[in-house]
């Protein structure tokens, strides 16, 4: 009995867990660690009370919640016992992205690929914002074996993050630093924006200059901006950061440089109607590739999300531990 109440008492540093929250992942967190099997009787609601110092309603509650799950049941004047020594099977798995872009949701379909059809999958979709990123995770904690999660550069994400046992945890797409060790399958953005624009270089020198899209206030990398101002000083090239592009003010001669997929392709449209070829007239340079990009001839760089989302989906099935950079690749193609 002991062990089982080390394991609720190891949460009570979680400051987002309540005591409810920390008994039940703390008895779930006992049976995925085999301290207790199925069959086995679990503490009494007076040992708890001893032990933990909660009140009977917590414990009743607790209870209840665990009942309902599947996961305990309540043999009349027995007390409680352990009805699935699997608990794994509450270890659905919450994926807390973006958003659901044509690069997103190749990540999204290789991942639930690899989960296969007995592990449950449930999306939520944060779009950058702290407030509603900050909700769902309230909302989900403690019902999931499993939290997949690309979070946010905010200085309220780690503690959010902190909050999610490192054994039910990894992050993907964007890295955000955490204490200690934890599971990543991330993407590195300065150095890698730094080494693609150098291999461009020498594309880029035939135009007259390279104008990069970037809002302070977007979602867009923020590492980014000082690899692109390095590039210029370093390679002698002509350039400029701007908030947004401006429909119609597309102008040969030009490198144009945007991360947001509606500018892209309001300058795609703007390039046929002042007939101007890109790669020829103009050049265009893209993030993030996707099949649309490809198929129009987009030059772009990008992390591989297909592979991500394999990466990401093995790691849970065989409960593996993975801290990985995926690379960065350049896809050239006619627009630059």
């Amino acid at each position: 009995m002991d062990r089982i109440f080390q394991e609720i008492k190891k949460l009570t540093d979680i400051p987002s867990y309540s005591k409810h929250d920390r008994f039940v992942q703390g008895i779930i967190n006992a049976i995925n660690e085999k301290v207790i099997g199925q069959d086995e009787m679990l503490p009494s609601v007076n040992k708890l009370i001893k032990e933990l110092g909660f009140s009977r309603e917590t414990i009743i509650k607790g209870y209840r919640d665990l009942i309902s799950r599947g996961i305990v049941e309540s043999k009349n004047r027995h007390g409680y016992f352990v009805a699935n020594s699997n608990a794994e099977q509450t270890l659905n798995v919450a994926l807390l992205m973006y958003n659901l872009d044509s690069f997103e949701e190749q990540f999204y379909r290789n991942f639930r690929q690899e989960l296969g059809p007995n592990i449950r999958l449930n999306p939520y979709f944060h779009h950058g914002d702290i407030e509603i990123f900050e909700t769902i995770l309230n909302q989900i904690k403690g019902k999931y074996g499993m939290y997949v999660i690309a979070p946010i550069p905010h200085p309220k994400t780690k503690e959010l993050l902190e909050a999610i046992p490192r054994n039910k945890f990894l992050m993907f797409d964007r890295y955000e630093p955490l204490e200690g060790e934890f599971n990543h399958i991330t993407q590195e953005f300065g150095e890698s924006s730094y080494r693609i624009l150098a291999e461009l270089a020498p594309k880029i020198r035939r135009f007259d200059e390279i104008i990069f899209y970037h809002s302070p206030a977007s979602l867009d990398p923020k590492e980014i901006v000082p690899s692109f101002k390095k590039f210029l000083k370093d390679f002698n090239i002509k350039g400029r950061i701007i908030k947004e592009y401006t429909h119609g003010s597309v102008e040969k001669g030009k490198v144009y440089f945007t991360l947001d997929n509606f500018a892209l392709w309001q300058i795609m449209r703007d390039c046929k109607s002042q007939q101007l070829v890109p790669g020829k007239d103009v050049g265009v340079l893209s993030s993030n590739d996707e099949p649309a990009k490809e198929i129009i001839g987009v030059t772009t760089f990008s992390a591989d999300f297909a592979s991500m989302g394999k990466l990401a989906g093995q790691a849970i099935v065989n409960k593996d531990k993975i801290s990985l950079t995926v690379p960065t690749i350049l896809f050239e193609r006619n627009t630059l």
